[in-house]
Order: structure tokens, then C-alpha cells, then sequence
């Protein structure tokens, strides 16, 4: 088979670090009958260690000409092949009854990586944990403090839903084609349900959603239409505040105060 072109509207950027790949492994340090997802296998560079370890692997690619490429390298009783859009996908329908949770994994095309990250976070119930390698700038606002100019949307968002680590950073010559950014790897795990005090989850990403709609204005024109009568001061926040000064916490106890 013809070598495969990397392809620009996937997002491809294949890991060829064998030093970076074997981090990832260790960090995911799957158990033979772990669940795991791997999102994007591309040309197996994770494919290959994760299924040394595992009993069976189920991937999501969306591009036909891996997919051609992965199914003669492994049998169907070690790799379950998901054509599609990871953006789509129900992983909840991946899991059996036994009450174990996935791992999911991937090298994500950094073209996706925000929407993808959001729709992971909705199955947040349903997973142990999540190892991705992402652009850096991806990863530094996933893990910003408040007051930062990366403190956005999706900083509040997954620091509510995930404990986030930083696990490493990777050079662009790690991949090939080259990106012209730097990568990192990161790890999630969801926060356990005790945690999620936020009593409407969707009225809270509303209000988050609607604080960072125009960063540079301050909160009292974002908010005006969402607060009601309830004055800034009656919700300890200054009205000259913008969107990034405020915590994770005063966004979920300003939430719960229009509850």
C-alpha cells in the first residue's frame, strides 16, 4: 500500500517520538481489560503499544484511507474500527454493563480540539480518565488561573468538570508533517459528583457562556440581560469586572444565585 499522505482538512499530524509515545502509554497505563477509545489512531503510532497491553482497542477515525489501512493490520476481536466524526460520536455507547468506565486517548487535530474537548466533557460521567496531546495554547488555557489573559470559556468550563494536569510538552519535530506549533500532553480526569455544586448545569455554562461572549467589556454589559434585577453588589462582584477576573467557584455561586 502507497504511503498515506498526511491530509490538512483532518488535521493530521502524525507522532513519530517514540520516546513521546511510550509517555503517553505509561501515563494512560492501560489494564488488559480496560476500556479505552482512541480518537484519530492515524498510522498506529499509539494504536500499536496500547494494543500490546489490551485485550481489545476501539478507535474513531474519520478518514477512509487509514481506515483501509488499519483493518488488514488487526483482527475485529482486537480492534473495534468506528468510522465517523469523533464530534458526533456517543462514547456512552461504547460501554457494557459491568459498571466500568472508559479511557480515552487520542493525538487530537488541533483543527477540533475545542469542540471535541466540549463534547468530551459531556460524557465526563462516563469516563476514568483522558490523555491528549494537544496544541500548547490549547493547554494553557485548558489549565489557566483567573486573571490571565488565557482564563476563557473553556478554562472555567473543564477546570469545573476535570482535575487537569500537564504532563509534557512536545516539539514539533516529534511529528510528521511538522506543525508549526508546539504540543502538549495532558491529562483529565473527572471530578466526582460531590464536586459539581453548580445546582443548573446548563444555566451555569449559560452564564459563563454569556460573561465571555466580548472578553474586553466589562461583566455588567455581558450580564445585563442574564442577571435580572440582582445587582453586582449583592453578588460580591466588583461591576467593572471583566469575564477572566472571576474564579471557577464565583461563576458557579453567581449561577446559583439567579437559581
Amino acid at each position: 500500500m502507497s504511503k498515506h499522505i498526511a491530509r490538512k482538512r483532518f488535521g493530521q499530524n502524525f507522532l513519530i517520538d517514540y520516546q513521546v509515545i511510550a509517555d503517553i502509554v505509561n501515563a494512560v497505563a492501560p489494564k488488559r481489560g480496560d476500556c479505552v477509545v482512541e480518537i484519530g489512531p492515524g498510522l498506529g503510532a499509539l494504536t500499536d503499544p496500547l494494543l500490546n497491553r489490551l485485550d481489545h482497542l476501539h478507535v474513531i477515525e474519520i478518514d477512509r484511507d487509514i481506515i483501509a489501512r488499519l483493518k488488514p493490520r488487526y483482527s475485529p476481536e482486537k480492534l473495534t474500527i468506528h468510522e465517523g466524526d469523533a464530534l458526533n460520536f456517543d462514547f456512552a455507547s461504547l460501554l457494557d454493563d459491568s459498571g466500568s468506565r472508559l479511557h480515552v486517548v487520542g493525538n487530537l487535530p488541533y483543527n477540533i480540539s475545542t469542540p471535541l474537548l466540549f463534547h468530551l466533557a459531556s460524557f465526563a460521567n462516563d469516563v476514568y480518565d483522558m490523555h491528549f496531546m494537544l496544541q500548547k495554547e490549547v493547554v494553557e488555557r485548558m489549565v489557566a488561573e483567573p486573571g490571565s489573559s488565557d482564563f476563557g470559556r473553556l478554562s472555567v468550563m473543564l477546570q469545573y468538570r476535570f482535575v487537569m494536569d500537564w504532563l509534557r510538552d512536545v516539539p514539533p519535530e516529534s511529528f510528521a508533517p511538522a506543525p508549526k506549533v508546539d504540543s502538549a500532553v495532558v491529562r483529565l480526569i473527572p471530578r466526582p459528583p460531590e464536586e459539581l455544586l453548580a445546582k443548573d448545569e446548563a444555566k451555569f455554562a449559560a452564564l459563563v457562556s454569556a460573561a465571555f461572549a466580548q472578553r474586553r467589556k466589562m461583566l455588567r454589559n455581558n450580564l445585563k440581560g442574564i442577571l435580572g434585577g440582582l445587582g453586582f453588589e449583592q453578588l460580591g462582584i466588583s461591576p467593572t469586572a471583566r469575564a477572566e477576573e472571576l474564579s471557577v467557584a464565583d461563576y458557579i455561586r453567581v449561577a446559583n444565585t439567579l437559581q
